[in-house]
């Protein structure tokens, strides 16, 4: 297609001059040969569109809730000794996750089992339920879906999970599918930007995007403080969103994707080892998080905006932005700190990812937000735990279940993840969304917001 374009533009500037010889054409067929050249490069090269048509959030059933005293429970049961038992209660109690969160079946047994098998049929019991839902909801036959992206990060089966997938539902063997692993809690977006591009590529398609982790087979049963943390902040969930770069579409989508914004800070090596998944002394396996995490997570932010910014922000806040930073580098002992946008002159909702309260509270902090705007974070958090990819779409569900999207709000999505990454994505609403609609939060949406405990540091 590529190519096509290219020698037909070269075509055209062959014979362009011979449209402006007036000896030999009129000025007005010059000028309808320009209108025409015009028309051809625009519909060359515009812009296309992606939709978001819809989405659905995997919830678990009640009876894999896991309250704080199964966790004490399990520990012993795992040969922790009570300083570790103690120091695991200690952050789950300043975690900000409540005892409705769940974990899968396997890790209710006693002692957890973390074999293949039911790693397995962990990720089948997620995926292939909320696939089912999202494909029958919009009566969407799977061999009308062209691309397929599925992530998750610690867990790497072979056949991969997308081919799970397509085994399952018959998607055509022509589809054009990817699996991603180890990229860490920021996967969700990298997924949607990988689907982007392939429906720029391919125009007039679906793509189906898969985000989940694996909570069954990596649990860490060492003495590592830094691995013990993963303990307890990870839950099971699972989000299947469904894209299109069909014009036809535009009327029944619930968003479009206006920008998105990739930050990798693998060069830095206190970046690239802040979440690092490797062996302890006794050679057991678990993922590490070090105390510089939120530093990083910080510093990666900062460069994300700067690029985010421009493409968002009013001029007003550019302006006062540029001023500030001129300032401090002219006066720099007696100039304020530079100032902080205002990102809620952009957008109207914010999803912060919901890896921990420390980190909700670390950008609230940075981006000078009120609790209001991370409001659907800590709830996300609460209810669900740190479903690693897939919290942007509980957080989002959130905010749907309690009617505030509305048609023309813009929605920035803020996810972070190993290597180091921060992603941003913003979606404007293209209609008002119904909060009777069905969706993860509505059988006790009336229940929320609730009061988080707040525990003594």
């Amino acid at each position: 297609m590529l190519k096509f374009k290219l020698m037909t533009m070269e075509v055209l500037l062959s014979i362009y001059p011979s449209f402006c010889d007036l000896s030999l054409i009129s000025a007005t067929q010059s000028l309808a040969a320009i209108a025409l050249i015009l028309i051809f490069l625009y519909f060359c090269f515009r812009r296309r569109t992606v939709y978001l048509l819809d989405y659905v959030c995997y919830m678990p059933p009640d009876h894999l809730r896991i309250p704080y005293s199964h966790m004490i429970e399990h520990f012993e049961i795992c040969n922790f000794d009570q300083e570790k038992i103690d120091f695991e209660m200690k952050v789950l109690e300043r975690s900000g996750i409540g005892v409705e969160a769940c974990m899968p079946e396997s890790v209710h047994e006693l002692p957890p089992n973390d074999s293949m098998k039911l790693a397995q049929e962990e990720v089948e019991l997620v995926l292939f339920r909320i696939v089912k839902d999202l494909l029958s909801k919009h009566k969407v036959n799977p061999k009308r879906i062209d691309i397929l992206v599925s992530n998750c990060s610690l867990f790497c089966p072979t056949p991969s999970i997308a081919s799970m997938i397509i085994n399952k539902f018959g998607f055509r063997s022509n589809i054009k599918s990817v699996n991603l692993s180890g990229m860490g809690c920021s996967a969700g977006l990298l997924s949607i930007n990988l689907a982007k591009d392939l429906l720029k590529v391919h125009n007039n398609s679906l793509a189906l995007v898969l985000s989940m982790e694996a909570v069954a087979p990596n649990g860490y049963r060492g003495n590592d403080k830094s691995m013990l943390i993963a303990n307890v902040l990870f839950r099971m969930g699972g989000a299947a969103i469904l894209l299109s770069s069909r014009k036809q579409d535009k009327s029944v989508a619930k968003y479009k994707l206006q920008h998105l914004v990739r930050t990798h800070r693998g060069s830095n090596d206190q970046a690239y080892k802040s979440v690092y998944q490797e062996s302890d002394e006794n050679e057991i396996v678990g993922v590490s998080l070090s105390r510089s995490l939120l530093t990083v997570a910080a510093s990666a932010l900062r460069t994300n905006i700067t690029t985010l910014g421009p493409l968002v922000l009013p001029y007003s806040e550019q302006l006062r932005f540029g001023w500030s930073v001129i300032c401090k580098k002219i006066w720099a002992r007696g100039s304020k700190e530079i100032y902080v946008p205002n990102f809620k002159k952009a957008f109207e909702h914010f999803c912060i990812h919901a890896g921990g309260k420390s980190v909700i509270d670390a950008i609230e902090e940075s981006l000078k937000l009120q609790k209001k705007d991370s409001e659907a974070s800590r709830m996300t958090l609460y209810r669900f735990g740190n479903t690693s990819s897939s919290s942007l779409w509980y957080e989002l569900c959130y905010l749907e279940a309690q009617g505030r999207v509305k048609k023309g709000d813009r929605v920035w999505q803020i996810a972070f993840g190993s290597g180091f990454k921060c992603n941003s994505a913003v979606w404007k609403c293209l209609s008002d969304t119904d909060p009777s609609v069905r969706n993860a939060w509505s059988d006790r949406i009336h229940l929320y917001p609730v009061e988080i405990p707040v525990f003594d540091c």
